[in-house]
């Protein structure tokens, strides 16, 4: 489903964040991608969501490649792709109903198929008695599965989090990991984009590692690689 070929990605000649990287997700699989600050991992979700292209190398997502999409198909290839960041993301000025409802209605969709997408994707997250509060109403646990339910609504093939669990405390960091395992038995791929080595080692499932940019270990139920 989501293939690197052989990918570079260079932000001057003296900075490669990734140099030659190749690794295959199926869909429907978990996989973690590891290493520490500077090792390239982020790049790597910039790279699948088309917010960054490869300088050398091919990325194909499905029928999609990625390295050759033009501008005015990257919003429908991004439909297909949920994204979940460290810092939530929330419109302050708009409830959590609103805020979900706000990724729909920018990609025009009808206000009946909003009242019937947001109600569902708020149950999957456990929030269905908290849609009418502001972000600044819930703790940020509730923040997070707000910005989740946000990247759920496009029905998407693939979750990337990068660093979702950064901003909680370890309790509410399992919580979350527990909903993109849920999210994930749906059918769902999801990519996990993390340095949380308990994180890493308590899901039991694929993880590749990075470092200084380049793939140093990919297993199957692997295990966080100190640098």
């Amino acid at each position: 489903m989501i293939t690197f070929k052989n990918v570079t990605k260079e932000y001057s000649p003296n900075i490669h964040a990734l140099s030659g990287v190749s690794f295959r997700i199926e869909a429907g699989e978990f996989v973690s991608i590891t290493g520490q600050s500077g090792s390239g991992k982020s790049t790597v979700a910039k790279l699948i969501f088309a917010e960054e292209k490869p300088t050398t190398g091919n990325i194909l997502i499905g029928d999609w490649d990625v390295s050759r999409v033009r501008r005015s198909d990257i919003p429908l290839l991004r439909r297909q792709i949920g994204v979940v960041f460290q810092d939530f993301k929330l419109l302050p000025q708009k409830t959590v109903f609103e805020n979900v409802a706000f990724a729909l209605e920018v990609a025009g969709e009808s206000g009946k198929r909003i009242r019937d997408i947001v109600p569902h994707v708020l149950k999957i997250v456990g929030l269905t008695e908290k849609a009418a509060r502001y972000p600044k109403q819930i703790s940020g646990g509730e923040q997070q599965r707000v910005s989740i339910a946000r990247a759920l609504v496009h029905r998407p093939k693939i979750i990337i989090a990068d660093e979702p669990t950064g901003n909680l405390d370890a309790i509410t960091a399992r919580e979350i990991i527990e909903l993109f395992t849920r999210i994930n038995d749906f059918g769902t791929t999801v990519i996990l984009v993390t340095h949380d080595r308990d994180i890493v080692n308590g899901l039991h499932r694929r993880v590749i590692t990075l470092r200084n940019g380049k793939v140093v270990s990919d297993a199957q139920k692997g295990k966080y690689i100190l640098s």
